[in-house]
This record gives structure tokens, sequence and C-alpha cells, in this order.
């Protein structure tokens, strides 16, 4: 059977893919390779180190979690904007816990870094999920920061098996979401009724 033809792309996603199966402390370039049947070396040719590689998962990743929050607020406002995006990001962490940590590790290296737009998508998205609530222009920085504490928290915390009192985390997702609601149609003078 012919080797697949690798490509930095093709590198990145089953690096991707590795992280999500063995964890990123268990992650070493040599593991990758014999997943894709070549040699360490090989994988050099279209990523420089283990570093490189890191950064362009963590690129990709903030992409596609940028497009699962877009894609659950399509057509959605206000508090069911809400409860879409934080559930699909979520879902997300729950199902890539280490691919989120490492694009939550990774820092733009320049300028001309490509983690720039994909961290704005993240941010677009966030602002998304929050343009039902027509919160003051000088609000939107501190409501942004205090929805991706919470959510980040709270699945991240998920994602680590950190909730272990014998309660429904799915119930205590819905109270956190709830309050962050009413707490957002309060700083505007909404009503919660008026969902």
């Amino acid at each position: 059977m012919p080797r697949a033809r690798l490509t930095p792309l093709s590198v990145t996603e089953a690096g991707a893919a590795l992280i999500d199966e063995v964890g990123f402390e268990n992650f070493s370039m040599g593991l990758l390779a014999e997943r894709l049947g070549v040699k360490t070396p090989a994988l050099y040719k279209h990523v420089t180190s283990q570093a490189d590689l890191a950064h362009r998962i963590a690129i990709m990743s903030m992409a596609e979690f940028a497009d699962a929050i877009r894609d659950a607020i399509q057509g959605r406002a206000g508090s069911d904007a809400l409860a879409a995006g934080a559930q699909a990001m979520r879902t997300y962490v729950r199902e890539h816990p280490d691919r989120y940590a490492a694009a939550n590790a990774a820092r733009p290296t320049g300028p001309d870094d490509p983690l720039i737009p994909a961290l704005e998508r993240v941010v677009a998205s966030w602002a998304a999920m929050l343009r039902g609530y027509h919160l003051d222009p000088g609000q939107e920085i501190h409501a942004l920061r205090m929805l991706r504490s919470a959510l980040h928290g709270f699945s991240t915390l998920e994602a680590a098996g950190g909730f272990q009192i014998d309660a429904s985390v799915d119930d205590s997702f819905t109270w956190v979401i709830d309050f962050l609601d009413q707490g957002l149609h309060a700083a505007t003078g909404g009503s919660t009724l008026a969902r």
C-alpha cells in the first residue's frame, strides 16, 4: 500500500488527531511519524519542529473552534445565541481538550502570524453571541472577558473530570448560562422575560 503524500496540512491534521488520542504530554514527533508510516526526519520536510507543529495545531484548532460557535449561533440572537454558542464551546472542548489547550497556550510569533486572524475569528464569534444583548460599547470587552472566563473554566474543568459531586453537570451548565443571561440583561436594563 503506497504511503499517503504528506503536506504541512496533512501533518498538522494528523498531529491534532493524535493529540486528541494520546494527550499533549504524551505526544511526540516519533509517535506521529510511526502513525503516518514514515521516519521522523520525513516530518521535518513539512514542519520545522514539534513547536512549529503545535503552533500549526493551535491555528487549526482556533479556526475550528470559531466555526463551531459561528455555526451554532447562526440565525439566533440573545439568550438563544448565548445558549447555543456556549454549548458549542463546551462540546468542542470536551471532544478536543488537548487540542484546545494547545491553542490556548499558543502566542502569536509576529504581526503576520496566521494565529492572529484565527484568534480574531474566535473573538468575533463570542461577540456575535452577545450582539442580541445590545451592550454599550464600553461594556463589550468586560462581557467578552466574563463570557470567556466562565465558559473556558467550566468546559476545561469538565473535560479534565473536575466535577466529582453527584449532581447533573448538564443542569449546572444550564444554571451558569441562565445566570450569565440574566446578568447580561441586567447590564443593559433589559428584562429576562423578553427572551
